[in-house]
């Protein structure tokens, strides 16, 4: 079993690197790193590897990487708007498709060497833990905050559309545990004809929005920010 420890988010205030440290081993949880396949398969071994306060092992998923960047190639603009530290929501358009949020994963990943979580882990056994181990965590308002208090970067889908470009309606009830964080509209789209991935990716990202205050569970509020969102992404496409 790996060890678990729930430490926070490397350079939160930004005083530097604070990695996860234990057994003579370091692994970031936040910035991704470049790991051996021989050296992931020997910690296993030794049972000696990061499982964060999430669920996920950051190792796995800096091993897993390469093969997701060679799959789904992208092309960025406004990278500026990632943050390079801190905590950050990005919301963005998803079509009937399940590979926009892996590009946005790659976008976000190429430009700023950061992990990026995802909305949408099954509760199921099993499949739940597996899903958590590679960066996503069920959709409860509560995990989300903890999260973006860790100072972490989140992805949340809106609601898939026909159109990959649309702007699908956003999980208000998610919405209210972000107030007071940066909100990143993203939009995503396809590189080919006819919406089909054949060339990169083409992930935008649009000014951050940021709406209430933290510590303010305003229903409103909430609303306000998820007409605003989804407004933005709409635009962006």
């Amino acid at each position: 079993m790996g060890d678990v420890t729930a430490l926070p988010r490397v350079g939160v205030t930004g005083g530097g690197a604070d990695p996860f440290a234990t057994g003579g081993f370091q692994v970031d949880l936040d910035r991704a790193q470049t790991v051996r396949c021989a050296e992931v398969v020997r910690r296993r071994f030794d049972g000696r590897f990061a499982i964060d306060a999430f669920g996920a092992d950051p190792q796995l998923q800096d091993l897993l990487a390469p093969i997701v960047h060679g799959v789904v190639r992208v092309s960025v603009t406004g990278a500026e708007h990632i943050p390079t530290d801190g905590p950050g929501l990005f919301v963005s358009n998803r079509g009937l498709g399940v590979l926009e949020p892996a590009a946005l994963s790659v976008a976000v990943r190429n430009e700023s060497c950061r992990r990026l979580r995802v909305i949408g882990a099954t509760d199921l056994p099993i499949l739940g833990d597996l899903a958590r181990k590679f960066g996503s965590f069920a959709a409860y308002p509560g995990d989300l905050a903890a999260l973006l208090r860790a100072g972490h970067l989140a992805a949340l889908p809106l609601a898939s559309t026909w159109l990959r470009s649309g702007g699908g309606v956003p999980p208000t009830e998610l919405l209210v545990a972000v107030l007071g964080y940066p909100v990143i509209p993203v939009a995503i789209r396809p590189g080919g004809p006819f919406g089909l991935p054949i060339m990169p990716w083409r992930v935008t990202f649009g000014t951050p929005i940021v709406v209430g205050e933290l510590r303010e569970r305003d229903p409103l509020s909430a609303a306000e920010l998820a007409e605003a969102v989804r407004a933005a992404v709409q635009n962006l496409a």
